[in-house]
């Protein structure tokens, strides 16, 4: 299974930013030899642009959000049926700042993940817990609380998914799980994880609290580990290029 290295963008980019950055990395992923599966997550609003410049590049373009709802009065949303339009193929659902700042529950975030696969597009299901839920010993009830509720939610089509670990301690602050952590949290997350799939090893689990490209090789080593949800160094081009080029040499 080949690594999945995917960007979040978050709130940022412009029209001519956009351009620069995904020129230079469409110009590197040409000196990888056997590249790993590249996607970028974008603000939707540049969805048209970022599917034009990377049509038949080789790399996927995917959402920050989907709405749980198919159509309707729901001012700001956008649904599934508007991603496919722009042959998205990935949405993330459930990231910390949405359940943080936008007060998603589990239940919010797995009936996101159900309309998401129901286009036909894949969620990447992002689970984690807050500094005091580690320090009180409460990260694996958290994250396989989040994850069950998905689970539920799809059914059979959890092997559909993509899963990201997210420690929210380890966002934006320059502090990372180390690969041991990390690792412990993940295997827990694939025994959860198969046991619901009826495709054996189940779907990737990504890491995503601040890998960078310092301490990606070591991370991306670890054996549950299967590529990362890579914040602002996405948004750096020789930065995502050595993740995406540590993510290749790994099988």
């Amino acid at each position: 299974m080949k690594k999945l290295i995917a960007g979040n963008w978050k709130m940022n980019g412009s029209l001519a930013a956009n351009e620069v950055l995904l020129a230079g990395i469409k110009a590197g992923l040409a000196t990888v030899e056997s590249p790993c599966d590249v996607a970028v997550c974008i603000p939707g609003i540049y969805m048209p642009q970022v599917q034009t410049l990377l049509a038949n590049s080789g790399v996927a373009w995917g959402a920050q959000d989907v709405s749980a709802h198919e159509s309707g009065a729901y001012t700001g949303e956008t649904s599934g049926a508007m991603l496919r339009e722009f042959a998205c193929r990935y949405a993330l659902v459930g990231h910390s700042e949405r359940r943080q700042y936008h007060g998603e529950s589990d239940a919010a975030v797995a009936a996101k993940a159900q309309r998401a696969l129901a286009f036909g597009i894949t969620p990447i299901v992002c689970v984690g817990e807050s500094l005091a839920e580690r320090e009180s010993g409460e990260t694996m009830t958290v994250v396989k609380r989040q994850l069950a509720a998905v689970i539920h939610a799809v059914g059979h089509c959890v092997s559909e998914v993509v899963v990201a670990y997210e420690p929210v301690w380890a966002i934006g602050t320059g502090r990372t799980a180390s690969p041991e952590q990390a690792q412990e949290v993940h295997a827990v997350l694939r025994a959860q994880l198969v046991a619901a799939s009826t495709r054996g090893q189940g779907p990737r689990i990504l890491y995503g609290g601040s890998m960078n490209a310092a301490n990606a090789a070591d991370l991306l080593g670890q054996p549950d580990i299967d590529g990362g949800l890579i914040g602002g160094a996405s948004l750096k081009v020789p930065d995502f290029l050595s993740i995406i080029a540590a993510a290749s040499l790994i099988r």
